[in-house]
């Protein structure tokens, strides 16, 4: 199975070494040590004496990612000395391959890397370091739209020279984490979320913890979420937990694709043999165009937030936020002993992808519906085509209702302080539904519960739309209790170590 390298970048040798040892203890079999970070001339002995792991020595120009300032000559000399010195794996740029001679048990990477493009000429470069007398072909590229993951990927699949391949950027996150799947030995990992070495790249507890990269193989089942901007999900974080929970073996990654490529990307990606996607922004009414097959409720609500396969290979669409609002709804007004939506006043604050889909569902279940929405025209389209009552966003305070729902991102995070509905509009025994979940605890919801009204947090929809996806991926009920414990875990303020042992054989 692949393994995870992963990069140390530190100016002290101290911290090398100390990071090194961290990082063992965690787990890892691997690390790269880049000798171009350290701030004074290099001590391969110190560094090198004891390790705890294999390692991959590599130095860098600025060229080449790197801090390296000292000419070529002693970047050479450095890295034969690593040879000499006996290290696993040593990292030659392909300019230089051709001087610094196979010595020992050391294995050779070739790499290139190319920071500005997905070259053309991707399998006429890979030919070249092939004669370069590799162990490993090492070829990293930025992806500047999701085909060039594809393209590279597949280099990876029909390589007969082992090659590790993959694609820096946001787009390349993909590439990052399914190469395994495809071939490459090993991926690139950073030792933590706060210290990024190259552009796109994963820390390595969210490798090991949530992707699972070791545990990808040919066969493992590819799910992911599509939007853009993508990088903030908790999507990934909560299905692959799921996954792990219920011992499924598949991979759920971020997937960011412009919406002028939409089709074209879901084409190419087939490659992946994905099964299933979640959807975002702004995505959803592309997603119902692309499906072979849509149920009812996304074609009333004209967007889609779930792409499946189903049995015969055909892309089906539904929208998971539909029923997971009303399944939250519902759950406010059965704390005032109340078991429907039929005949109560619904004030609903925005007028984007959530609260048609909100709106829907509660028109369909007999609300009396106001919408509001600070750009008027936007507010007063949706109301006209859900068929109810419009009223001004300057006006909202003065609206009766027995639920209150917000689909705004006022009071979502950094805007802790930001509240949608000033306290003093509240009334007492109302049903407050705020779709935002980071925080769980928004200003409206904690203004609501101080005036006694029954408060619904965004968390228990996020977690229902997704574990309405959950089953349509999977086929089983989801782990709803445990999704909604991950969730809380994910955005707490004191963000808690997920307890959950390692795996055990699946």
């Amino acid at each position: 199975m692949p393994e995870i390298c992963v990069t140390i970048g530190r100016t002290r040798h101290k911290m090398v070494v100390a990071e090194h040892k961290a990082l063992a203890e965690r787990g890892a079999t691997l690390v790269e040590l880049r000798l171009d970070w350290i701030s004074r001339t290099p001590d391969l002995t110190r560094l090198l004496a004891n390790r705890p792991t294999p390692v991959v020595v590599t130095c860098r120009r600025p060229d080449d990612g790197g801090r390296w300032h000292s000419g070529d000559a002693d970047r050479m000399t450095l890295l034969r000395q690593a040879i000499v010195s006996g290290v696993e794996y040593v990292d030659l740029e392909d300019d230089i391959a051709g001087q610094v001679r196979r010595f020992g048990k050391t294995r050779r990477i070739v790499s290139h890397h190319d920071f500005n493009q997905t070259p053309d000429n991707l399998e006429e470069i890979h030919a070249n370091l092939c004669k370069l007398d590799p162990d490993i072909v090492k070829l990293v590229t930025m992806a500047n739209s999701p085909r060039d993951n594809v393209r590279m990927l597949q280099l990876v699949k029909n390589a007969t020279v082992p090659t590790i391949g993959f694609c820096m950027g946001d787009y390349g996150v993909v590439s990052r984490i399914l190469c395994g799947k495809f071939g490459s030995p090993f991926t690139y990992a950073t030792f933590s979320r706060d210290r990024v070495l190259a552009p796109g790249q994963l820390s390595f507890e969210d490798m090991k913890d949530i992707y699972r990269f070791e545990k990808i193989g040919p066969e493992t089942p590819v799910f992911g979420v599509l939007g853009d901007p993508i990088g903030h999900s908790l999507s990934p974080l909560l299905h692959n937990r799921a996954f792990r929970h219920e011992k499924l073996k598949a991979c759920y990654v971020p997937m960011r694709v412009p919406a002028e490529e939409f089709e074209e990307s879901l084409k190419d990606y087939e490659f992946l043999e994905t099964r299933g996607y979640s959807v975002t922004i702004p995505h959803k009414e592309a997603a119902l165009k692309f499906a072979d097959l849509a149920d009812e409720a996304s074609q009333e609500i004209g967007a889609a937030n779930t792409l499946f396969k189903d049995a015969k290979g055909k892309w089906r669409a539904t929208n998971t936020d539909y029923n997971a609002a009303l399944e939250s709804i519902l759950l406010g007004l059965e704390a005032k002993g109340i078991g429907s939506l039929s005949g109560q006043r619904v004030l609903m604050l925005g007028a984007g992808g959530v609260a048609r889909a909100i709106g829907c569902a509660v028109m369909k279940s007999g609300g009396v519906l106001t919408v509001t929405n600070r750009t008027k025209a936007r507010g007063k389209a949706l109301a006209d085509q859900l068929g109810c009552t419009y009223v001004t966003w300057e006006n909202r305070g003065s609206s009766d209702c027995d639920v209150l729902v917000n689909c705004t991102p006022m009071g979502m995070s950094p805007n802790f302080d930001e509240t949608p509905f000033q306290q003093h509009w509240l009334r007492d025994g109302m049903v407050v539904f705020d779709t935002v979940y980071n925080p769980e605890n928004t200003l409206l919801i904690k203004e609501a519960r101080e005036h006694g009204c029954h408060v619904v947090s965004g968390l228990e929809m996020f977690v229902r739309q997704a574990a309405a996806q959950f089953k349509r991926f999977s086929g089983r009920e989801a782990p709803l209790d445990f999704m909604r414990d991950t969730l809380r875990r994910s955005i707490s303020p004191v963000r808690l170590k997920h307890s959950e042992p390692e795996d055990s054989e699946e």
